[in-house]
């Protein structure tokens, strides 16, 4: 069992499970808050794409931040070059709790009474910590298990795969059940209890690669 590859993998997994079940809960929250047609609740989507460019656009100040943990590392003694597997993490950490508020944003604006623009706004919040979450994890787990990165990547894709297909089974009827708010506010909790994962993996990863059977040093 690596706590690290499995915590990981279930919090991007569940991340993409909620992005898949977003699409059938926008037709739900649009129509019947707003009285949008097909063609507009499509449009509410740009949230998300501006949320995902955004997240992407700030790759270069991450990659910044990556040479100058190189950098610091190698002025403490370590090898010209060298690096950690954690110091891949930092795009996660804080993309994490953007994920949060994003789903909060989103849930507690879906009245009515509140301009239709304000939940898409949290929904880039969302999408924008999604793309963080998953470009620190991707690279951290192919640096931490260097000899079992296709094995790693394979148990992050199938995780998400099976949570990408199961969430639109229900997310209807969460939606219908719970309510727009109360639906969303018990998502943005399971993903807050997941946000201190990549953290806590930059803050310890070493010491537990040190006693993993499969995890190494690059």
């Amino acid at each position: 069992m690596e706590p690290m590859c499995l915590c990981l993998c279930t919090f991007c997994a569940f991340l993409l499970g909620v992005l898949y079940l977003f699409f059938g809960a926008f037709a739900q929250v649009f129509t019947t808050n707003h009285g949008f047609n097909l063609w507009q609740v499509g449009l509410t989507f740009l949230g998300m794409l501006v949320g995902m460019i955004v997240g992407i656009g700030l790759d270069p100040v991450f990659s910044k931040n990556y040479l100058r943990l190189m950098k610091r590392r190698e002025e403490q003694g370590g090898e010209p070059g060298g690096s950690e597997p954690e110091f891949r993490l930092p795009p996660a950490i804080v993309g994490a709790p953007l994920v949060t508020i994003g789903i909060l944003w989103f849930g507690w604006t879906t009245y009515p009474s509140i301009h239709w623009i304000v939940p898409i706004i949290g929904s880039a919040f969302f999408s924008c910590g999604v793309i963080l979450v998953f470009s620190g994890v991707f690279t951290f787990l192919v640096h931490a298990y260097p000899t079992y990165a296709a094995s790693a990547l394979a148990a992050h894709s199938f995780a998400r795969s099976m949570f990408a297909g199961g969430f639109p089974l229900f997310g209807t009827a969460l939606y219908d059940n719970l309510g727009f708010q109360w639906a969303s506010f018990l998502l943005a909790m399971i993903t807050l209890v997941m946000v201190p994962f990549p953290y806590i993996f930059y803050r310890y990863g070493k010491q537990l690669r040190k006693i993993s059977k499969y995890a190494g040093s690059v």
